[in-house]
C-alpha cells in the first residue's frame, strides 16, 4: 500500500511538469504563497503536528531557443548565488544543474534548471525549492518579507507555477474513521470532492477549493491520509494545486 502512495506521488510529481500552463490562473506570486499560509493556519488550528513542508515555484522557459542560452541563463543565476553549493549533471537526453542554498536552521532552498538536448528549440524548465522541517516565527517572516519576492525576482523571468504542501500527524487515540477526517479537512478548506482512492488505511482526494489560487483542470486541492495502526500515528498530507510531498 505504501508503495502504491509513492508510485501516485510519482506520477503527479512527473506530471505537473508537463502541464501546460495555459490552465493557470493569473495569480500575483503575493497571493499564491499565502496558500501555504492557509494550509499551515488550518494545521495549527486542528492540533495536527506539522512534520514537514515545501513551497515549489515552476516555470517554463520558453524564450531561450538553445542549449548555450540555458547555460548563459545559468551562470547569470550562478553570479547571483554565488554562495549556494552548485552541481552539474549531463545525459545524452538532458542537461540538469541543481543548486543548494547555503544550510539554515529554518529552511533549505533549491534551484533546478533543467534543459532537454532532443529538441529545437530547447525545452527548458527551472524550478525552486523552499522547504522546512517545522514552522516558526523565522519561516512566516521569510515569506511576508521582501525576501521571498526577492527571490522570485531573481530567478523567474515570468511568473511561475507556485505549488504548496505540508504534511503532519495526529493522534489515532480519537479512533476517527479516515473517511470521516477527510471530510473534515474538505469542509475546512470549503471543498468539493472531484475524485478518490479510498483503501481501508489510505485514502487521497483531489478536490476544487474557492480558499486556493492556482488551479489545474479545475482541481486545486489534494488530502492524502494514512493511518498507521491502530493507537499509532495518522498522518496527513495537504497540497494546492497537488501534493508535492511523499507519503
Amino acid at each position: 500500500m505504501k508503495i502504491k502512495a509513492i508510485y501516485i506521488v510519482l506520477f503527479i510529481m512527473v506530471g505537473f511538469i508537463f502541464f501546460q500552463l495555459g490552465n493557470r490562473t493569473a495569480i500575483s506570486a503575493g497571493e499564491r504563497d499565502s496558500d501555504l499560509l492557509k494550509l499551515v493556519t488550518a494545521f495549527k488550528n486542528e492540533n495536527i503536528l506539522l512534520k514537514e513542508w515545501s513551497l515549489y515555484a515552476r516555470e517554463h522557459l520558453v524564450n531561450l531557443k538553445s542549449a548555450g542560452e540555458a547555460k548563459e541563463y545559468t551562470r547569470k543565476l550562478k553570479e547571483r548565488f554565488p554562495d549556494w553549493e552548485w552541481s552539474e549533471s549531463m545525459t545524452s537526453e538532458k542537461w540538469e544543474v541543481t543548486a543548494l542554498s547555503p544550510t539554515s536552521q529554518h529552511h533549505q532552498e533549491m534551484l533546478q534548471i533543467m534543459a532537454t538536448h532532443t529538441k529545437n528549440p530547447v525545452d527548458a524548465y527551472i524550478v525552486y525549492r523552499v522547504s522546512g522541517k517545522e514552522w516558526n516565527k523565522q519561516s512566516a517572516t521569510f515569506f511576508t518579507s521582501d525576501q521571498y519576492k526577492n527571490r522570485l525576482n531573481d530567478i523567474f523571468h515570468g511568473m511561475p507555477t507556485i505549488f504548496s504542501c505540508i504534511k503532519g500527524e495526529f493522534d489515532d487515540k480519537m479512533n476517527t474513521a479516515l473517511p470521516e477526517t477527510v471530510n473534515h479537512l474538505l469542509t475546512i478548506f470549503k471543498a468539493r470532492e472531484i475524485e478518490a482512492l479510498k483503501e481501508d488505511k489510505f485514502m487521497s482526494v483531489t478536490a476544487q477549493s474557492p480558499s486556493f489560487a492556482d488551479s489545474i483542470k479545475n482541481r486545486n486541492l489534494q488530502i492524502g491520509v494514512r493511518a498507521s495502526g491502530l493507537g499509532a500515528k495518522t498522518t496527513v498530507v495537504v497540497g494546492t494545486p497537488i501534493i508535492t510531498i511523499e507519503y
